[in-house]
């Protein structure tokens, strides 16, 4: 159906919200966040991008994507091209990037306005919940006094699960608090190194790299592989160790996952602080849905904030870009939101069927990747070995499965409710600090998830 009269911006608005739950965060982030509706004439639409580089790759890679999308909002078809709004910014070799952003110290080293970290992305806008508390208050207190609490900080764990808000967050307290800050993407530290050698300015590469006191490296799974970019971060890594400077990474993975990385980088990255972001609960979710709402001049019914809560239940990303979407036709249509019509605008969002975990089965797996029997675990035995495989299968069953605490003493020998409870508890407190265990239980989840071949 055609709509008449609707605000371009608004348009353009629903278009990036939808292809924000079309695509990877990776592609959004890189091609479409950034690209602006300039203008909007009967059936033309104009987009500004940053440089002729996005605007190849749109028109190359992602036009008839975004050309659909478009379409589909506004109900016919339409001329659509890509503009680079301005020249691309020259300065000096290795002038400072576009995530860079430094404290305000007189204005000599201050970016040209809009070339700062996302202002959303701050402390008082991250909703703590279940699966990133541990992550928050690690960020939180390095913020406060980098360089000296944990070092390095390792956040890792599947896309959009807010790493980066997270990693940004630390930046933005730290510049507040007079710091000299540097935020990359792996990425963009091998291509500065790149150019670096083809221009023959690794000294101006190295003093912008170790001389800052907080650097913040997205993605660092980037880096495997790649042995020059390897060897060069090894070395900024120990410069500003030595002096400590605060070094916070984030990455899609635990280290010992990055098969081509670096043992003496792995053995680095686990020596600070290395913790998971885990993927919100439904509580957390629906905190997120209910700050978002606070937001936008748009009244959100509870019912439709818990429909959403529950249809979205992957990453934070994917439900924002389904909030998004929910504002962007609520403006358009001018009608107010139910239930219905959030199911009908969000009926294209497949419902994440999750895997079933056998009890049994997670016994049997616990129990072999530790080279015991299942009777060790439900035995008598008070070995360290035995006990700590015991309370991890505990820790397990109480995570994994929907099984009371009864039920699961009833399956390990038949032990005390009280007994499960502590030893849920000593698992879960020791995974705050010990990256070895943390490691060895992804490693019985992947199995349990059937991500990687069981260990015979």
């Amino acid at each position: 159906m055609e709509r008449q009269n609707l605000d371009p911006q608004e348009i353009w608005q629903a278009a990036k919200g939808a292809l924000q739950l079309q695509m990877t965060r990776a592609n959004f982030d890189e091609w479409v966040k950034d690209a602006r509706l300039l203008t909007a004439e009967e059936n033309s639409f104009i987009v500004g991008v940053p440089n002729f580089y996005v605007r190849d790759w749109l028109q190359a890679r992602l036009h008839p994507m975004i050309k659909r999308t478009l379409e589909g909002i506004v109900g016919h078809a339409v001329e659509l091209r890509y503009t680079v709004q301005q020249k691309p910014h020259r300065t000096k070799e290795l002038a400072p990037g576009p995530n860079m952003l430094w404290p305000d110290n007189g204005g000599s080293d201050k970016l040209p306005q809009g070339i700062v970290l996302n202002p959303r992305y701050t402390f008082e806008r991250f909703i703590v919940g279940s699966g990133n508390r541990m992550a928050h208050a690690a960020a939180l207190a390095i913020a406060e006094r980098p360089g000296y609490t944990y070092n390095p900080l390792f956040l890792h764990g599947g896309v959009g699960l807010g790493k980066t808000h997270l990693l940004q967050a630390v930046g933005h307290e730290a510049m507040r608090r007079g710091y000299k800050i540097l935020y990359v993407s792996s990425e963009t530290f091998t291509n500065d190194l790149i150019n670096a050698i083809r221009t023959q300015s690794t000294a101006a590469f190295r003093e912008r790299y170790r001389t800052v006191d907080v650097l913040l490296i997205d993605d660092i799974q980037f880096i495997a592989g790649k042995e020059t970019t390897q060897e060069e971060f090894f070395h900024t890594f120990n410069t500003l160790y030595a002096a400590n400077k605060q070094i916070c990474i984030t990455s899609d993975r635990h280290p010992r996952e990055m098969v081509s990385l670096q043992e003496r980088l792995v053995s680095r990255f686990q020596g600070g602080i290395l913790t998971d972001v885990r993927p919100p609960d439904y509580e957390t979710r629906l905190a997120i849905l209910r700050a978002r709402a606070g937001d936008v001049q748009i009244p959100f019914p509870e019912e439709v904030l818990d429909f959403v809560a529950r249809k979205v239940e992957t990453n934070i990303r994917e439900l924002e870009g389904a909030f998004n979407r929910l504002v962007a036709h609520a403006r358009l249509d001018k009608a107010p939101l139910a239930v219905e019509v959030a199911a009908e605008i969000l009926r294209d969002i497949a419902p994440v069927i999750p895997t079933v975990i056998d009890p049994a089965q997670l016994i049997r797996v616990v129990a072999r990747h530790y080279s015991l029997s299942e009777d060790d675990l439900k035995g008598p035995s008070r070995s360290r070995q035995i006990v700590t495989a015991r309370h991890i299968a505990m820790f397990l069953l109480r995570e994994e499965t929907s099984l009371s605490l009864p039920q699961i003493g009833q399956l390990l020998g038949g032990r005390d409710h009280t007994t499960v409870m502590h030893g849920y508890n000593k698992i879960k407190n020791a995974l705050l600090q010990d990256s070895a265990l943390q490691h060895q239980i992804m490693r019985i989840q992947q199995i349990l998830q059937q991500r990687v071949p069981a260990m015979e």
